[in-house]
């Protein structure tokens, strides 16, 4: 790997796939995925690492400084080598690589999923987001819209022939969806409605990577109620299809403008005209007044997919960093002294640099780890014939997910941005390739609700759950690891992490406290904080399990620096990161309101 082109660390990954998740053997165990081996696996991983390091890196740059044009018919062009890239995903199964492949997916696990994105978010995050969406927006058609469109449409998605996307936000409403304004008009076809509306920063709102395109859109029928509630769900293709599925008129959806954003310049951010230019049909998906719930079925997918934007941005910033590190020769050795004769070393001798470099693979590699984990439950969760067993997972994802998109998005900003600061100047500049890393990673913290409102949430919401009853499981599997980590002899590690599960504990208490008393803003405004003390204990949790799955593989296989690095990172995470856990569980459970004085600002 050089400092400028992208690689991929596929030991890292095997290492949590195989080793540490056992992820073939848990899988293996149900009929659907029964005939996955190590091999097919293996192979898949690789030929994504291919795909990234040879047909998306290479187009991740030129993407970012030519960006997406649009004529004044409302048609956008993707950058140079982009209609390529995704000709050959479509014909390799990679749009969709969960999805049935008798439907034109992968047949692939979610966990399979979430790894493969990594591998291919990290090499070209804007290009990734156009698949993303489209596979996301399919599986919902696929369940919900009217019964003759769900399986044509579906598949035309999986396979790569149509895009999609996921249209919420409205001029003036921003993350209060339930503020939109955007009219569906029954038609004499109880399926068919005519909308009204326009709708903004639509990720992939058009393209010319594909022949067709699926929106997803919230609209309020006549007579609904106000609010979230009130809103309903349609699908609106760009070009509506004949009884044969052969594509046909022009819908009424165009692009108004597209905007010129501080990051992803290879994806349209789009304004979506609905109506402007001709009648704009739509289908119902569900009932009316069910599209909040509908959307949520995408929406918490997404999440969990901007989660996973955030480690491969933190990811792909390690490994641009590291290697850099390694190879810029500058200043003498500290041990020198004032020599004048002696050589100049590379900047990975560096203390300081070896921190910082310590903080992204600590940070990338538990992040994965964590992710990782999210979606085999995910998985589990589907497979399982046990409907107790079923419930916890589904409690486990629900819990998890708010935490996963707010930490992941925010650490892989702060890795990116640590990747800069690795280079020094020229880090800086749009020579190397860590300057626009930082650019892409900002908006993950923002779209697909904002980090403080995975926050609100996680608090509002997830906590109260049977009286904490999600918590409350989470934290009793928490200290069965860390009984099981102590046993294996990282005791003084567990004792650790046990006081900051400890002081988690009391956090929600305290946050639970608050809630019972009506001091509902003096909760959430402590809901950040608590989120961010969760994450770093779930990371850190990842951390000491990999360390105890190193230290059993080293007695059987032998010492190595991949057995090392785990042992290294759970020493380093509970020195310098875990502390910050302890402080945040100090902050939210302070009781100071200062900010809330309504005199300050």
């Amino acid at each position: 790997m050089s400092s400028t082109s992208f690689a991929v660390d596929l030991q890292d990954i095997h290492f949590v796939l195989f080793d540490q998740l056992e992820m073939q053997r848990k899988l293996g165990q149900h009929g659907r995925y029964a005939e996955l081996d190590r091999d097919v696996y293996e192979a898949t991983l690789a030929e994504a690492k291919r795909l990234a390091e040879e047909v998306l890196g290479p187009i991740n740059k030129t993407g970012d400084r030519v960006g997406c044009k649009l004529d004044g018919d409302g048609n956008v062009t993707t950058p140079p080598g982009y209609k390529e890239a995704w000709k050959i995903m479509a014909e390799g199964g990679w749009v969709a690589v969960s999805a049935p492949s008798e439907l034109g997916g992968g047949g692939m696990p979610f966990t399979m999923a979430m790894i493969v994105n990594e591998i291919l978010c990290g090499a070209s995050m804007a290009f990734m987001m156009y698949p993303g969406l489209t596979a996301g927006a399919a599986r919902v058609i696929l369940q919900h819209a009217p019964e003759r469109l769900r399986v044509p449409f579906a598949r035309n998605m999986f396979s790569g022939k149509w895009g999609g996307t996921m249209c919420l936000t409205e001029a003036g409403a921003g993350s209060s969806v339930g503020d939109n304004r955007c009219k569906a008009t029954p038609t004499d076809d109880p399926e068919v409605y005519l909308l009204e509306g326009e709708k903004i920063f639509i990720s992939g709102g058009d393209q010319d990577l594909t022949e067709n395109i699926c929106h997803l859109v919230l609209a309020r029928t006549p007579n609904a109620g106000r609010g979230t509630k009130g809103l309903s769900l349609f699908v609106v293709p760009k070009y509506l299809t004949d009884e044969t599925g052969a594509l046909g008129a022009r819908n009424g959806a165009h692009v108004l403008g597209i905007e010129h954003k501080m990051g992803i310049h290879g994806n349209a951010t789009c304004t979506l005209g609905l109506g402007s230019r001709g009648p704009c049909k739509g289908f119902l998906v569900g009932q009316e007044n069910q599209g909040i719930e509908l959307m949520f079925l995408m929406m918490n997918e997404a999440r969990i997919g901007v989660a996973a934007q955030g480690q491969a941005i933190a990811a792909a910033a390690y490994g641009f960093a590291r290697t850099y590190a390694k190879d810029r020769v500058q200043g003498q050795a500290l041990q020198s002294g004032k020599n004048p004769d002696a050589p100049p070393v590379a900047i990975v001798q560096h203390p300081d640099v070896r921190r910082m470099l310590m903080l992204q693979k600590v940070y990338s590699e538990t992040m994965r780890s964590l992710l990782c984990k999210l979606a085999l439950d995910y998985d589990l969760m589907h497979e399982s014939a046990d409907a107790a067993e079923r419930e916890r997972l589904k409690g486990r994802v629900d819990l998890w997910t708010p935490i996963v998109k707010a930490t992941c998005t925010d650490l892989g900003f702060e890795v990116a941005t640590l990747a800069v600061q690795t280079y020094g100047g020229y880090g800086y500049i749009g020579e190397y390739p860590v300057e626009q890393l930082v650019r892409d990673a900002k908006i993950a913290s923002i779209y697909e609700g904002t980090n403080g409102i995975q926050a609100m949430d996680l608090v509002g919401r997830k906590l109260r759950v049977g009286g904490g009853a999600l918590f409350i499981e989470w934290m009793n599997a928490a200290n069965a690891t860390l009984a099981e980590a102590a046993a294996a002899g990282l005791g003084a590690a567990a004792e650790a992490l046990g006081k900051a599960v400890q002081m988690l504990a009391g956090s929600a208490m305290h946050l639970a406290g608050l809630g019972k008393a009506r001091k509902v803003e003096a909760a959430m405004l402590q809901a950040s904080p608590f989120l961010r003390m969760f994450g770093t204990v779930l990371l850190g949790m990842e951390a000491i399990e990999q360390a105890m799955v190193a230290r059993r593989l080293a007695g059987e296989r032998g010492e190595s620096a991949l057995f090392t690095g785990k042992q290294r990172n759970l020493e380093f995470f509970v020195a310098t990161l875990l502390p910050q856990a302890i402080a945040l569980g100090k902050t939210v459970q302070s009781g100071d309101e200062s900010c809330l004085d309504p005199s300050l600002f």
